[in-house]
């Protein structure tokens, strides 16, 4: 069975990492089964090798592969069926989303959601996390997460393009979901999974498309709780 590396909170219930989901999604796509394999952020010894020292990172039949838009460039070459790329224009399209996920909507997420991210650590976890991201940014957790209604803001502007072509279609993909689509419920989970803040009001377009993704797979990004819910029954 495949074997994805992917990372660990203190609550055995909570998983946000946008670039684990990605691939979640991925495998489910393809039909396949898999076994988590949790690890913190100072966890990185426990990495198969090779690795890039961080998550996720997938083991399958001795074959190790990390990234998440590698992982899912070799899941389409081993496993062709299901495709996750539609061809090169698909994979042009979703190069496009990655970008513009990474450069732009991760960053407006991190505003808004850092100081719980922070806070659903491992204590193990904290001090890298803490010297890693105020190293990144240049100021404190603190000042960066200060203003998270502001990044909400931001982050709804954002986001108008995706609900223009929603207009147009049920997913990025089209009529059915591709790797386009996992990219963008990476990041929805990100904020689900690893934060208090409402996000989306249930009226906008995203909220709309958010839960028809939670119900790809026989509802798999359901099995991970919202941040809230998975806090109070610990």
């Amino acid at each position: 069975m495949i074997q994805l590396y992917d990372l660990e909170t203190k609550y055995p219930n909570v998983r946000f990492s946008p670039f684990c989901w990605r691939v979640k999604y991925a495998l489910a796509h393809k039909g396949l089964r898999w076994e988590e394999v949790p690890i913190g952020f100072t966890d990185k010894d426990k990495l198969p090798s090779p690795n890039e020292g961080k998550v996720p990172v997938i083991v399958d039949d001795q074959e190790v592969v990390s990234d998440s838009w590698d992982i899912a460039l070799f899941l389409d070459t081993k496993y062709p069926n299901d495709p996750l790329f539609d061809g090169a224009e698909s994979r042009a399209q979703a190069y496009f989303i990655k970008s513009w996920s990474e450069m732009v909507l991760q960053i407006l997420i991190s505003r808004m959601g850092i100081l719980d991210f922070y806070e659903v650590l491992k204590d193990s976890d904290k001090g890298y996390f803490r010297d890693t991201r105020e190293s990144r940014s240049g100021v404190t957790l603190e000042e960066w997460g200060g203003n998270p209604e502001s990044a909400r803001t931001e982050f709804l502007k954002a986001l108008e393009p995706l609900r223009v072509t929603l207009k147009h279609q049920s997913f990025l993909g089209g009529a059915q979901a591709n790797f386009s689509d996992y990219i963008m419920v990476g990041l929805l989970q990100w904020m689900r999974c690893g934060s208090s803040l409402t996000v989306f009001d249930e009226n906008d377009a995203v909220f709309e498309y958010q839960e028809k993704l939670l119900d790809l797979h026989d509802g798999l990004g359901r099995l991970s709780l919202p941040y809230s819910s998975a806090i109070a029954d610990e």
